[in-house]
């Protein structure tokens, strides 16, 4: 609990270097609040099979972010990473509410 004279903060990335020089849209934001995933985002594509290698992409990056900061190899993160998607699409967890942000 945070003390009532200390204000919540949020933690946020910066926009990668690219976005910044060439501009562009975020089309997802995700944050951990109170130990749960928080998710804005906008639809972005007109194929929704976009969204698969999108996923893909992130998980690929996380799974070298895993590599260079902890002893896990990036073939064993994506192997976990992987596991808990499939985990996730055959016993979902999510009972929030889903709405547009734009």
């Amino acid at each position: 609990m945070t003390p009532m004279t200390e204000k919540p903060q949020f933690h946020a990335l910066l926009a990668p270097p690219d976005a910044l020089e060439k501009g562009g849209y975020e089309v997802l934001r995700a944050s951990v609040v109170d130990g749960a995933v928080s998710v804005a985002l906008r639809r972005s594509f007109d194929d929704p099979q976009t969204w698969g290698v999108l996923f893909v992409d992130l998980a690929r990056q996380a799974a070298r972010i895993y590599a260079a900061e902890t002893g896990i190899g990036e073939d064993e993160a994506m192997a976990l990473i992987r596991a808990g998607i499939e985990a996730e699409l055959d016993r979902p967890a999510d009972s929030s509410s889903t709405r547009s942000v734009n």
